[in-house]
């Protein structure tokens, strides 16, 4: 078999496993069938099956426990960033394409709560009193509050690859007069505060 052949076999089984993950409604904590179960529901080697999971293991996704199996876990962005930061952070612009792609990220989530007239602030008001990374646990709750699951996972990775680049310490005052903004309906100042604040990133 050419390692082309290989890698359409091993693509396939990956696909014949989020399938049957998504099939048989698991989440997290369940335990997914041994590998010889899952080579005979999905008709594939017991070979594929074990590399396919490997890779899913790798990426964070599941977690094999000796003598009891192997279970699905909640993504954690961080893992990723663990396998690929030092692939992608070598390129010399990618410290500003980051906080760039972070930035817009944040701007879209923003600009969507706000057109919603019925988004309540009091979800993220308390924030300054319960969080010590300010910044990111406040994004976090708007883009919980905003709904889009995929535009949270992508915004989550980024803020990952860029703690690894460029860790930095947030200015309290700073978030406080956002929130203020916010919770004053001042829209387009919150923005453009909150476009400063990259600006003095990128600085």
């Amino acid at each position: 078999m050419t390692n082309q052949s290989k890698m359409k076999v091993y693509q396939e089984v990956l696909n014949q496993i989020r399938q049957f993950i998504e099939e048989q409604e698991l989440k997290d904590g369940d335990r997914l069938p041994s590998e010889r179960e899952l080579s005979e529901q999905l008709n594939a080697s017991r070979a594929s099956i074990r590399e396919a999971l490997r890779a899913i293991e790798l990426l964070g996704l599941i977690e094999t426990r000796h003598g009891e199996g192997t279970f699905l876990r909640t993504y954690k962005p961080y893992h990723s960033v663990e396998l690929l930061s030092t692939f992608v952070l070598r390129e010399v612009k990618t410290k500003g394409e980051l906080l760039e792609v972070k930035f817009l990220l944040e701007q879209v989530c923003l600009n969507q709560l706000f057109a919603d007239e019925q988004w309540d602030y009091s979800q993220v008001e308390d924030i300054l009193f319960e969080s010590n990374d300010i910044h990111t646990d406040l994004f976090l709750r708007l883009f919980e509050a905003y709904g889009n699951r995929l535009l949270l996972k992508i915004w989550h990775l980024v803020t990952g690859f860029v703690e690894t680049v460029d860790p930095k310490e947030v200015n309290q005052v700073q978030y406080e007069e956002l929130l203020k903004l916010i919770s004053q309906r001042q829209y387009n100042q919150a923005l453009d505060h909150h476009a400063s604040l990259y600006e003095k990133q990128c600085s």
